[in-house]
């Protein structure tokens, strides 16, 4: 679908930040409100690209770029991640901000929330890990075969088209990695191992599902079942739309943020 005019800002451009203890990219306006993106297991500062057409200078946006596949001090866990967002966010001295993730990256952002709530004004989860997912992770058989990872690629949309050339090269070099390899299985079996479900009730910030319909690695009903724990959640699901809503349906996805935003921005 053709994005509406009255939807698109100027373009943005992202610019990268280094930190003793982090990296990220940011765009927008330092002033206006924060919103943190937090990428998925085999996610990338271009997974947010939408964002620097619909939302503008409206907010600051910032994209911590987690250690997950390269060498570094942070140990290869959720812990490790959840430590590396709490120095980026402590580190930039931000105000309570909106933490926006995709699949483990909605995980990570739950518990931020849990153990930092200061730090959160509110959640937008959108293919959250935590309760259920099933996909690529948890082992690569296979991972020297590029149609094994072009299919599993494309099981992440629901338009395979999206599975571009370029996304599965760029997964098909970091499984055939040893190195990058054995950090992302690291990182995945232990969000696998780590259900969220306990600790759901005790986190009281707003909250925006956004889920695709088609969405085979985080399957309808782990919508719901973050529906019925979160205590202030609102659910919207887009159809023709997978694992991926700001990447695959990106009118429809910036739409329900932005009225969520309004609310509780106000």
């Amino acid at each position: 679908m053709k994005p509406s005019p009255s939807l698109l800002h100027p373009p943005l451009t992202w610019h990268l930040s280094k930190r003793e203890a982090y990296k990220y990219a940011w765009a927008g306006s330092p002033e206006a409100p924060p919103l943190i993106l937090v990428h998925g297991l085999f996610g990338a500062l271009s997974n947010w690209d939408s964002f620097l057409h619909y939302v503008g200078t409206q907010y600051a946006l910032y994209v911590p770029l987690l250690p997950i596949s390269e060498e570094s001090p942070i140990e290869p866990s959720l812990e490790g991640l959840v430590q590396y967002l709490w120095y980026f966010y402590e580190g930039e001295k931000l105000p309570p901000a909106v933490w926006i993730g995709n699949s483990l990256g909605g995980h990570l952002a739950l518990l931020i929330a849990h153990r930092y709530p200061q730090a959160v004004r509110a959640l937008v989860l959108t293919g959250s890990s935590g309760l259920f997912e099933e996909g690529m992770g948890s082992s690569f058989p296979r991972r020297s075969s590029r149609d094994y990872v072009t299919e599993r690629v494309r099981y992440t949309f629901y338009d395979p088209r999206h599975a571009t050339p370029d996304l599965i090269e760029e997964i098909y070099t970091l499984v055939n990695d040893s190195a990058k390899a054995l950090r992302i299985l690291k990182i995945a079996r232990d969000a696998q191992r780590h259900f969220i479900g306990p600790l759901l009730r005790q986190i009281s910030a707003p909250t925006c599902l956004i889920w695709g319909l088609n969405d085979s690695i985080t399957p309808v009903s782990a919508a719901y079942g973050f529906f019925y724990l979160l205590p202030h959640a609102q659910l919207h699901f887009i159809d023709e739309c997978g694992h991926a809503p700001m990447m695959e349906q990106p009118e429809r996805f910036h739409a329900i943020l932005r009225r969520f935003l309004q609310e509780i921005l106000i």
